[in-house]
């Protein structure tokens, strides 16, 4: 998972992850923003400008002609109407494991299946979470709410205020889109509240609880109040019972920033403001609030800080000299709280360092330990530091390798008393072993399988390994390929390669029974890469490819590639590719670039127009990504692989399949609108479906969701099927 600037944490956490989730879990993958001048180093007016008005009437229209056609194409296929079935099956099984989230007595979760389109947000006890039959109490039901009310909504996701957590202000989507409405609801009551209620209109707002009458909002408060990425530049604080133009405003960003944002922490003892200004994707300044003003914190703007009670917890993302110690980018520092704060920087304690070969995945804090989730060539692997006794030890836990942890702490930081201060709950997973999530005790190795899956598909007979393929630079780039039973390299297997490459953000080795029914035990190989660009080895895996080194991600890629042809593990006409989002990118840059590859392109919400993609919704906010194509010297190396300026008549490419919403505003349609368009009018054969609802993940229900995905696996087969 990328580490975007902490302001932006839950509204970017999802980017990544509209590829990630079609492929890895079972739950898939607006208004435009005013079109605008092209850059000024662009040669030619774009003659598909039009369809990036969202909405449009001669937009909509080709959408849905594009769709009819597509529609009837794959849903007439022999594979369609068993492919759905299945994966309807999978994405509405009832042993899915429920993962939760801890407020107060509860573990709360939102349920989706075929009865409950949109889901039930509910809660139980962890009494009764470890029963194999647990009792769940619904606290809002997201399809009788649409109902009553005649909206599409889409659950956003919830701010609920400690310790008590009975004042929530829950976030709801029209169709899935990043923008929400806000409104105040009781947990006890199990209703909106109705009088004096804090509401917010749709905007991409962030807000979040001061105490039980006052919140910090930043929101569309009018002009001026965005930045250019369409997200808030003024955070105000709202007192219950006035109006929100009534807020007083407390921080400002400035317009060029991503956002500004604010964390409340309401730890006992240690309650502690801190605001930030996003300034790119990767680097911010952050202010905590010390007797009314506001106190910069001196740190390296690309460090992410993390106040731990009386401790600071600090990653840099670069190389950090402080006096006469250097931290690696992509450590774990851990200092006195106070003590910084006071400007002393002698005691930094180094609590991860990383190698070649291994990162730092994440991390989870219980009451008094810190649990370190560590990749070990894109394997995990934990480690615990206690802070039980007067000086840190540390240990390695035993777990399940070599597949993928995931942790969650149960601690309740809110609580003076917590009974769960030091549990945690851990995930494990590989290619072929369903998903098991454990009870865990810090200091201890011992674990309580709390849920766990049965298999969703025969594995017997299946494999998985791991490969290197070597890039055009000479860097080793690993990928793993899933063999299905029986298969040989001779060249003739039906292959999907999936990848990413971008954000930091690591492709791991993951379980998914749509994948294992649709594909696998079908008889497709499965391939994963771990190309740069993405987070597998740490900060500097993903900086070496990023603006100017883009182009690294698409070698990477096509190495992979033509390492599985050297291998014979398969053949270019039976070779396909998939991603999304910037996998999308991916794939539109890599098959442009090397079409005699592949046979088979999935691109899935994706970026191809690289000369206005900053003009588009949330594009401004990615530039430390890509560059700014409105700069002479970085449009240069932009325009090299941008998709849409590089796709040409004439030249033989594959058949793509081309997927998008039309409520995704985060990644404008437009680009696999206008990439469809264009290659359309010079003669190509494609695909195109547009999903009217689901946001940035594609669909908003698993019933869209299986028919999506049941379409792009009949295309792989008709494809690439021998």
């Amino acid at each position: 998972m990328m580490k975007p600037t902490i302001a932006f944490a839950s509204a970017f956490a999802s980017l990544t992850l509209a590829g990630l989730t079609l492929m890895f879990t079972e739950t898939a993958l607006a208004q435009a923003s005013s079109p605008a001048a092209a850059p000024a180093v662009q040669q030619s007016a774009d003659p598909y400008q039009w369809l990036e008005e969202v909405q449009g009437e001669r937009a909509l229209a080709w959408v849905r002609e594009r769709n009819a056609v597509s529609a009837k194409v794959l849903q007439s296929r022999p594979e369609y109407k068993g492919l759905r079935q299945d994966l309807a099956g999978v994405l509405n099984a009832k042993d899915r494991i429920p993962y939760v989230k801890r407020m107060g007595p509860w573990l709360y979760n939102l349920w989706q299946d075929e009865q409950n389109k949109r889901g039930l947000w509910r809660r139980t006890t962890l009494a009764e979470y470890q029963k194999a039959q647990p009792q769940w109490e619904t606290v809002l039901d997201i399809d009788a709410l649409g109902a009553a009310e005649k909206e599409n909504w889409v659950y956003a996701g919830s701010s609920c205020l400690g310790p008590d957590y009975r004042r929530c202000l829950i976030s709801l989507s029209r169709g899935g889109a990043d923008a929400h409405v806000v409104r105040e609801f009781d947990t006890q009551t199990k209703t909106f509240v109705s009088e004096q209620a804090f509401v917010l209109p749709e905007a991409k707002s962030s807000v979040d609880w001061v105490d039980a009458d006052t919140v910090y909002v930043g929101t569309d408060f009018g002009p001026g109040s965005l930045t250019d990425s369409g997200y808030p530049r003024v955070i105000k604080r709202w007192q219950r019972g006035t109006p929100l133009s009534a807020a007083t405003t407390v921080f400002e960003g400035e317009a060029q920033d991503v956002a500004a944002g604010v964390m409340v922490d309401h730890t006992p003892g240690y309650p502690r403001t801190l605001f930030s200004r996003a300034l790119d994707f990767y680097n911010q300044a952050s202010f905590l609030l010390q007797d009314g003003k506001l106190v910069k914190l001196d740190l390296p703007s690309d460090a992410q800080p993390h106040f731990w009670g009386d401790k600071l917890l600090i990653e840099p993302r670069s190389d950090w000299q402080v006096g006469p110690q250097k931290f690696s980018a992509g450590s774990l520092l851990l200092t006195d709280a106070a003590a910084f704060l006071r400007g002393e920087r002698a005691q930094f304690q180094v609590l991860f360092a990383p190698t070649a070969t291994r990162s730092l995945a994440g991390y989870t804090l219980t009451q008094k330990h810190l649990i370190l989730n560590v990749s070990d060539q894109v394997a995990s692997r934990l480690e615990e530091w206690s802070f039980t006794g007067a000086t840190p030890t540390h240990r390695l836990i035993k777990a399940p390798f070599p597949g993928t942890l995931s942790l969650a702490s149960l601690h309740d930081n809110e609580l003076p008393q917590d009974e769960l201060a030091n549990n945690y709950l851990v995930n494990y997973a590989d290619f072929l072993t369903p998903d098991t999530l454990y009870l865990a005790q810090a200091g201890s190795d011992e674990r309580q399988a709390l849920k766990s899956r049965e298999p969703l598909f025969n594995a017997g007979g299946m494999k998985a390994e791991q490969f290197f393929a070597t890039s055009r630079d000479g860097t080793r780039v690993p990928y793993f390929v899933v063999w299905p039973a029986g298969a040989k390299a001779n060249g003739k297997n039906p292959t999907l390669l999936y990848g990413y490459g971008g954000f930091e953000a690591s492709m791991q080795p993951g379980y998914s029974g749509g994948r294992g029914r649709a594909w696998l035990q079908r008889g497709g190989v499965f391939v994963l890469a771990n190309i740069r660009g993405g987070g597998e080895f740490g900060p500097s895996w993903h900086q070496a490819a990023i603006k100017a080194n883009k182009q690294r991600s698409y070698d990477d890629f096509i190495a992979v590639a033509e390492d599985l042809i050297k291998r014979k593990v398969t053949a270019p006409k039976h070779l396909g590719i998939m991603g999304g989002s910037n996998g999308g990118l991916l794939m539109g840059a890599t098959f442009v670039q090397r079409p005699e590859l592949f046979n088979a392109v999935v691109c899935q919400v994706p970026l191809l127009d690289m000369s206005r993609y900053h003009k588009l919704l949330a594009g401004a906010s990615w530039m430390a990504e890509y560059g700014d194509p409105d700069k002479a010297e970085e449009w240069d190396f932009i325009r090299k692989y941008s998709p849409y300026q590089n796709v040409k008549k004439g030249v033989k490419y594959p058949k793509v399949l081309f997927t998008t919403s039309t409520r995704d505003d985060r990644v404008h349609p437009a680009h696999a609108r206008k990439m469809a368009a264009l290659m359309q009018a010079q003669g190509h054969d494609l695909l195109y479906f547009e999903n009217i609802e689901g946001g940035h993940g594609g669909a908003a229900d698993n019933e869209q969701r299986a028919t999506l995905q049941a379409m792009e696996y009949a295309y792989l087969w008709q494809q690439l099927k021998r």
